[in-house]
């Protein structure tokens, strides 16, 4: 079922793509089927930007040309997944440990979409763990100062990021502040980045449904009147 529900989902991502543009691509299962959606229309696109080498495998399957960020001037849309999002559109996000090459992605593009299913929508951030890339030689202290903030971490083992860094999973951590909590944990020496998108979040989160896609943004997202449903 929650396969059905992310399909719906990252096809549904497909009608903010622009023709002629360069799509910001992210990691995940849901993702997976927005790459396919993609492909659909792979003639109309310059090409993807991806967080990951998975994802650019993917794309570059179908035939869809990866670009280096660097190369990029303008990317006008970003579509990735979460492991949470609330109704700020807050996120944690780093479960398949591409956290920091989303966050770069996510920082310069225009619009951030994210497409999960309904599963991953909660009130509060922090029923998963936390992921936190950390240079290697620094986990000891990084951890150690993790626990200051009031957090459990714990050594993701046998995980290198694409970056060649490590994981520390944080649970039970305060996440009532999360934009606090987001640069209190940055500002770690040792820490590349934390898997909290609380400062930068998405501005249109596309949550797939039993009953259709669910749409909420971030300037209507205290309305009654947000949700609509639609086939994806």
């Amino acid at each position: 079922m929650h396969d059905e529900l992310k399909k719906k989902a990252g096809w549904a991502a497909l009608k903010y793509v622009t023709s002629g543009t360069i799509i910001g691509v992210g990691t995940g299962s849901t993702i997976s089927y927005f790459i396919d959606a993609l492909a659909s229309m792979k003639h109309e696109i310059i090409g993807a930007v991806s967080s990951s080498e998975t994802s650019s495998a993917r794309l570059q399957a179908y035939g869809i040309p990866v670009m280096d960020l660097n190369d990029v001037n303008i990317l006008s849309l970003y579509v990735d997944g979460a492991d949470e999002i609330n109704k700020q559109l807050q996120m944690i996000k780093g479960g398949g440990a591409a956290l920091t090459r989303e966050k770069i992605i996510a920082a310069v593009s225009d619009c951030f979409v994210c497409v999960v299913d309904s599963s991953k929508q909660v009130d509060t951030l922090g029923r998963v763990p936390l992921p936190v890339e950390v240079i290697p030689m620094a986990r000891a202290y990084v951890a150690r100062q993790l626990i200051r903030l009031g957090g459990r971490p714990e050594y993701r083992q046998n995980v290198v990021t694409d970056n060649g860094n490590i994981i520390l999973d944080v649970y039970h951590l305060n996440m009532s502040h999360p934009i606090q909590l987001e640069k209190s944990i940055n500002a770690l020496t040792g820490v590349v980045t934390v898997g909290l998108f609380a400062h930068r979040g998405a501005d249109v989160a596309l949550i797939g449904r039993a009953q259709g896609v669910q749409v909420i943004t971030k300037t209507t997202q205290n309305s009654d009147n947000i949700i609509f449903y639609s086939d994806a």
